[in-house]
């Protein structure tokens, strides 16, 4: 499903944020990427995006090179791709229940199918009591909720989630884990970015741990690596 082909990434002002990456991640997958601070993580989660380019190298998901596309695809390839980070960037004049069904008006749902799958999202992440709420009525994990539930309105294949329990308490933090292990057994592919070690550890999934802008361990139920914390 995503592939990164002999990926490396210079910016300009000469900092190399990833030097040769080749990173293979099959469908259904929920991989860990971690490593300290500047180690490349948020860069291959920009180069996913599509919100940089890469320097050298080839990016491709779903079998289709992303470094090739044209600018007036890129935002029909981001449907493709659900995000949560730890900041929750939700919409502060909208409530719960529309700040989910924003994500699926964007790209023309019908109000019968968003009338249909919000309650279920809701649901999902038993906060159905809270669908007429405003975010600043809501504690940080329900919050953290709703954006998980408003980056899988639209089904999307891959969902990627760049520290998502970062502002969280770790009981709360272990919910917003336990939801996208729950998304994933349905089929999503997940990808997390991290720095919680005990997360990563007790999870036992794939770990692809960076340092200095390389793969130095790909590990299928794997652990933190000690010496890049």
């Amino acid at each position: 499903m995503i592939r990164f082909v002999n990926v490396s990434k210079t910016y300009d002002n000469g900092a190399t944020a990833l030097l040769d990456v080749n990173i293979n991640i099959k469908a259904g997958e929920f991989v860990f990427l971690v490593g300290p601070s500047g180690a490349g993580k948020t860069t291959i989660i920009k180069l996913l995006l599509k919100e940089i380019e890469p320097t050298t190298g080839n990016i491709f998901v779903n079998n289709k090179n992303v470094t090739s596309l044209k600018h007036k695809e890129i935002p029909y390839f981001r449907r493709n791709i659900g995000v949560v980070f730890q900041d929750f960037r939700l919409l502060p004049d909208r409530n719960v229940y529309d700040n989910i069904a924003f994500a699926m008006r964007v790209v023309g749902t019908s109000q019968r199918e968003i009338r249909r799958r919000v309650p279920v999202l809701l649901s999902l992440i038993n906060l159905s009591n809270k669908a007429y709420a405003y975010p600043n009525e809501l504690s940080g994990g329900e919050q953290q909720r709703v954006v998980l539930a408003r980056a899988i309105a639209n089904n999307p294949p891959i969902l990627i989630a760049d520290e998502p329990t970062g502002n969280l308490d770790p009981d709360t933090g272990w919910e917003i884990v336990k939801l996208l292990g729950e998304i994933n057994r349905r089929g999503t592919t997940v990808i997390m970015a991290t720095h919680a070690k005990d997360i990563v550890d007790v999870m036992r999934r794939r770990v692809i741990t960076l340092r200095k802008g390389k793969v130095i361990s790909d590990q299928e139920k794997g652990m933190y690596l000690d010496d890049v914390k």
